[in-house]
This record gives C-alpha cells, sequence and structure tokens, in this order.
C-alpha cells in the first residue's frame, strides 16, 4: 500500500479521540485527511479541525507514482450561508483547483467528502464538474473521483470521469423513525443515536489497484448487518442497490 486516506467524518477534534487518530497515524507511510461536515459537530471550527489534523488546508494535491491527487473541501459556505450543514466548493478553491489542474501533466484523482456528482452533496457540483471536464478537454486527464458521505456503495461515470462512493466504515443511518437496540442497554445509554443506525459487523475498508494502463481494481470489505436489515424496518431506500454493509469488488476502465 502506497498510502492510506480517509475521506471524512473521521473523528471532532476532542483529546478523547486522540487514540483513534493515532492508529490510523501508525501506518508506516502517508496518510491523508479529507475534512468531512461532521468533522465540525460539537462546536468545534473547521481551524480547529484542521489543526488537530495536522493540515494546512482543507485542499491541497500530491504526486505519488506517476499520478497526480487532489483532495478538496466540500465544506465551504455560500454567501449568504445555506441551512444546515455547508456544502459548497468556494471560490478561492475553485480557482486553486484550476491552477492545480494546469501545472500537472499526470493523471488525476480526486478525494472529497461529498461527491461532486450530485447536487445534494455539493450544492454546486455542476461548476466543479465543468472545471473537471474542461481540463479533461485540454488534453489533460481527471479519471476519477472518490468520495465518502453518503453511506453507500457504488460507482458511475459522468463525463468521462467516473464518481466512486466509498461506503461507510461502520453504519447505515436510518433515522429516528427507525429505532432499535442492537446492543447492550448499557452501549445504548453511553451512545444514544446508535438505535438510529443500521450498523455493519466489520470495520469497512477498500484498497484501490490504479494502474497507468487504464484499470482501477477495487478490493472492498464484505460484511453483514448487525440486528435486522433496514428493509426489514420499512426503511424506504431509494438507491436499494447502493444501501449495503460492504464495499463491492470493482474493476474500471478509464
Amino acid at each position: 500500500v502506497d498510502f492510506i486516506v480517509q475521506l471524512g467524518d473521521f473523528c471532532q477534534p476532542r483529546e478523547s479521540n486522540r487514540d483513534f487518530l493515532n492508529i490510523f497515524e501508525s501506518f508506516p507511510g502517508p496518510a491523508y485527511h479529507v475534512l468531512g461536515n461532521h468533522d465540525m459537530d460539537g462546536g468545534f471550527t473547521r481551524e480547529q479541525t484542521k489543526q488537530y489534523l495536522g493540515l494546512e488546508s482543507g485542499f491541497y494535491s500530491f504526486d505519488l507514482r506517476g499520478f497526480h491527487f487532489i483532495v478538496l473541501d466540500g465544506n465551504d459556505r455560500t454567501d449568504p450561508p445555506q441551512e444546515g450543514y455547508a456544502r459548497y466548493i468556494g471560490p478561492e478553491q475553485r480557482e486553486w483547483l484550476r491552477v492545480d489542474l494546469a501545472t500537472t501533466r499526470l493523471p488525476v484523482i480526486i478525494f472529497s467528502h461529498q461527491s461532486l456528482s450530485d447536487t445534494a452533496c455539493v450544492e454546486n457540483s455542476a461548476e466543479v464538474r465543468d472545471i473537471l471536464e474542461n481540463h479533461n478537454e485540454r488534453g489533460g486527464k481527471v479519471i476519477a473521483c472518490i468520495n465518502g458521505h453518503s453511506h453507500f456503495d457504488g460507482a458511475r461515470r459522468v463525463g468521462g470521469i467516473w464518481y466512486i462512493h466509498v461506503n461507510s466504515m461502520s453504519y447505515q443511518w436510518l433515522g429516528e423513525k427507525y429505532p432499535y437496540q442492537r446492543y447492550s442497554e448499557e452501549i445504548h445509554r453511553q451512545y444514544p443515536y446508535l438505535q438510529y443506525t443500521a450498523p455493519y459487523r466489520d470495520s469497512l475498508y477498500a484498497l484501490f489497484d490504479i494502474d497507468s494502463s487504464g484499470i482501477i481494481k477495487i478490493e472492498g470489505i464484505e460484511s453483514e448487518w448487525v440486528g435486522p436489515s433496514p428493509w426489514t424496518l420499512g426503511v424506504p431506500f431509494q438507491q436499494t442497490e447502493m444501501v449495503v454493509p460492504r464495499i463491492a469488488r470493482r474493476r474500471l476502465e478509464f
């Protein structure tokens, strides 16, 4: 493994989470962070979270093994600010993205927490996709955008670019209409929101093998639900094929 990356909603900047963060950063190689919208829960600011994770900026890039990797921060605010969680890539970051793309001749992989293929995730995702597709039209090669956030397992191609949803490592959110006690009374007292989730028995992760010949191979962990599935509880998900306790094995051509 050349490097590891977590795709956001990893941990809030609390001292009690330091041991958890240390496990991730104990990897004997580069370990990269993406900012998620929930990383600032509990009243923390984005600056506090970046400092905790050792980030000078929420958006940055690096080269490795013949590829150019870009990390974007989908937690900018609109003006005036939108309601709820921030879900925008602002003008400063978009201009940085244009310049960064113009400085590389390598094939490009982009990481973000929120998906760039869906306006429900990033409000101006179409604007960002235009930047990526314009780069490709000028002879560049943005291959794929890889995101977390949605707790889905899926991949689709838009404008010649793969948009890959990497599933949550731990659970699917069901909401307050579908409470179910899956663990002991003690655990549910300590973590009251756990009853509104459908947890995975095993922690999910995936290995990506990106070959310059034009193949992305994904090897993911397959698990099972702890307790009843969302379907047993009657949760009306629209993306039924994507709400699963696994990260699927895939072979994507670019």
